[in-house]
This record gives C-alpha cells, sequence and structure tokens, in this order.
C-alpha cells in the first residue's frame, strides 16, 4: 500500500513579511519571497499607495508595474505619521518575522518604528533596511538614483559608446543586483541565523556598495598590475574583437562572444576572416575593424545560418517582445504563470527560485490599496494570523 502524496509546503510558508517599500528594490525582493509562500503584508500610505501604482500603463486600476511587482501580497493603507499608528501596527509587528523599509536613514526611527523600537515588540524581528548608500557614511542622506550609483561605483564608466561617451544602461543594476537579490539573500540568511539564535537582527542593504562585485576583474587587475580599465577598451567592456557587438548588412546586430581559441578558430573561419587578423593579440582594434567589415557583408538571417550546429557564441540581438516569444523560453515555462486582475491575464514577472521553492502556481493578481484593512481593524485582526486570509 503507497502512502498518500504529501501536500508540498513552500520553505517559506509561515514566515510573515510587513513591507513598508515602494517602487522597485523592496517589492521585487518582497515578491521573491512571496513566490517561495511568505506571507507578505504592504504597508502603504492612505489616498495614493506605492507611488509605483500611479505609473502608466494601467492594469486594472494601477498600473502594470505595480502589478507585476506585488502579485499575491496583501495592501494595507495606514498613515504612519497619525497619531496611535504605531500602537494599531502593534499585533501586525508582533507577528511579523520579517520588515521591509526602504526610506532614508533614520525616517523610520522618527515615525517609531525604528529597529530599537519594533525588536522590544518581537525581539525576533528581521528588520532590513533597504537604501541607495547605506545607513551611514558622508553620502547615507544624499539624494540618488540607479544611475548615480552606477556613476560613483565606477560601473558606468567600463561601458562606453562609439564617441567614447559611457551608455545609460539599459537595466537598473544597482535597483536589482545591488538592492533586491542582496536583501533576499541576507533576510534568508538571517532567517537560518535566527533558527540557531533565536534572535533577529538589522540588515543594513547598500545598493552601490553591493555595484562592486561586478567589477571583480576591474578591482583585481588594477590592485595587482596597476591596469585599471579603459571605458570601453577591456575585454568584457568592447575592447576585444571577441566580445563585441557588430552591425550586419540589413541594420540589425550579432553579439558575438567568442572568447575561448576554439570558438575564436571557428568563429573567424565561419566569417572568413582573413588570416592577418586572426591573431588579435596587441591589434585588437585592427582585428576589430576587419570582423565588422565580415560581418556588415551580410544579413542577420544570413549568420544565423552560418552558425547554426557551430560553437560560436554568437547570438542575434534580439527585442522584448521577440524574446518573450522564443521557443526554448516558451519550452522551459518561464513564463508560465500568470497574474489576474478584473478578468484580465498577462504573463507574471519571471522570478529566479527554482520552481520547487515557489508557492502553488495559481494566478493573483496584485493588491487594491487597502484591501486588507478590514482583517486588520480591530478584532478581525485574528483573520490574519497566520495560516488565516
Amino acid at each position: 500500500m503507497t502512502n498518500p502524496p504529501t501536500e508540498r509546503r513552500p520553505p517559506l510558508a509561515g514566515i510573515r513579511v510587513l513591507d513598508f517599500s515602494t517602487l522597485l528594490p523592496g517589492p521585487m525582493a518582497s515578491l521573491l519571497l512571496a513566490e517561495a509562500g511568505a506571507e507578505v503584508i504592504k504597508i502603504e500610505r492612505p489616498g495614493r499607495g506605492d507611488e509605483m501604482r500611479s505609473y502608466v500603463p494601467k492594469f486594472g486600476p494601477d498600473s502594470v508595474n505595480f502589478a507585476l511587482l506585488n502579485r499575491g501580497k496583501r495592501s494595507i493603507a495606514i498613515d504612519l505619521k497619525a497619531p496611535g499608528a504605531v500602537d494599531r501596527l502593534h499585533p501586525l509587528i508582533a507577528s511579523a518575522d520579517v520588515v521591509i523599509e526602504q526610506f532614508r536613514p533614520g525616517v523610520m526611527d522618527r515615525l517609531g518604528l525604528g529597529y530599537d523600537a519594533l525588536r522590544t515588540i518581537n525581539p525576533k524581528i528581521v528588520y532590513c533596511a533597504v537604501t541607495g548608500w547605506g545607513q551611514a557614511g558622508p553620502k547615507a542622506d544624499v539624494a540618488a538614483h540607479d544611475l548615480n550609483y552606477v556613476a560613483e561605483s565606477g560601473l558606468l564608466a567600463l561601458a562606453a559608446g562609439a564617441d567614447g561617451a559611457p551608455v545609460v544602461p539599459a537595466a537598473l543594476v544597482a535597483d536589482i543586483a545591488g538592492g533586491t537579490y542582496p536583501t533576499v539573500i541576507n533576510i534568508l540568511l538571517a532567517l537560518r541565523e535566527r533558527d540557531r539564535t533565536g534572535e533577529g537582527c538589522k540588515l543594513d542593504i547598500a545598493m552601490a556598495d553591493n555595484l562592486f562585485a561586478f567589477m571583480y576583474w576591474a578591482i583585481g587587475n588594477g590592485q595587482v598590475a596597476g591596469q585599471w580599465p579603459r571605458p570601453g577598451g577591456e575585454l568584457v567592456s568592447g575592447g576585444s574583437p571577441r566580445y563585441n557587438i557588430y552591425r550586419t548588412a540589413d541594420g540589425k546586430y550579432l553579439a558575438a562572444a567568442p572568447l575561448e581559441q576554439k570558438f575564436w578558430d571557428t568563429f573567424c573561419e565561419s566569417i572568413g576572416l582573413d588570416d592577418r587578423f586572426r591573431d588579435d593579440v596587441g591589434r585588437e582594434a585592427a582585428t576589430k575593424s576587419e570582423v565588422a567589415k565580415c560581418i556588415g557583408a551580410h544579413t542577420a538571417q544570413h549568420w544565423t545560418q552560418a552558425f547554426s550546429g557551430k560553437d560560436v557564441c554568437c547570438s542575434i540581438v534580439v527585442s522584448i517582445e521577440e524574446a518573450l516569444r522564443d521557443p526554448h523560453f516558451t519550452a522551459r515555462g518561464v513564463f508560465a504563470r500568470t497574474s489576474t486582475h478584473d478578468g484580465r491575464t498577462i504573463r507574471a514577472l519571471p522570478i529566479p527560485i527554482d520552481d520547487r521553492f515557489r508557492s502553488d502556481p495559481d494566478e493573483p493578481g496584485y493588491p487594491e490599496l487597502g484591501e486588507a484593512n478590514t482583517l486588520f481593524e480591530g478584532a478581525s485582526l485574528l483573520s490574519l494570523e497566520r495560516g488565516g486570509g
């Protein structure tokens, strides 16, 4: 006789997250936690809520940006500056495992919601503060956005356009790679540490700090060999013919990355590069120019066929719309999950969590502002106990 299958329980089931953050880094972090089974309750200001709600285009009454980032969460609208606000939040704080906030340093303290205040209510709470510059330091209170963090960390200088000027990054690297992912990693580490010690902690996530890991090679070369990178001039930043972008005859672009010699040899043979330019060491600019001539002589379709079945590490640059239709991503179910609202359905944001750790594949929408207030107020708060609605 076989045993009945056990109900799958995601690893963060039973974890309650109070998310005071807005816009991108914090909300995306709590989305990852929600996808892994955590109960996420957004704490929003009455009337307007998270600023991301007001963006366009709309998906329902709020922006599609908000819908994608806040799938499967709950929302409570409360004026944190109003008298008694902390007292009203007291039961939720006492029951929470994690708090995420994204204000400038000191704001939560002035509201009576800083870590020292919350840990007197709940010593086990994991309090995660996400900022651009961190909780301390000369720039801690300086206003900035993603572009400023990548500029002042040195990362922006590595990507130069044809005129040698830095190029605006296509992705919000500081917000997501420097903010969201380190937030999730450190929250999980803190929860694991709490399992052993029974105590919570305060986490200081500084987006600018976390960008330096992406420049490991530049920092190493500079310190050891005194070879600080030139903008757009190094192996993976545009200086090598083996890692570059070339225009095709029909105005499309080939992303070529045949770095290793075996790939480079096959690449050179496939494009018919003159033997004089195949040894590119010390003559990178000349080889790059000749490769550009070869690639520019034919269409993108020609190169797709020419490289088919060969190990050359080359790709035609496609649009996001085209990528969403790619048979590879379709076969892997990257966009299999959806988000619904008022009968409309869109593809959910793909989240980098293995399926075995994710909550059941349903189609939750995003929370309307204050939709959980009736559960939050008064005696109805019992409905928000763990395992409740």
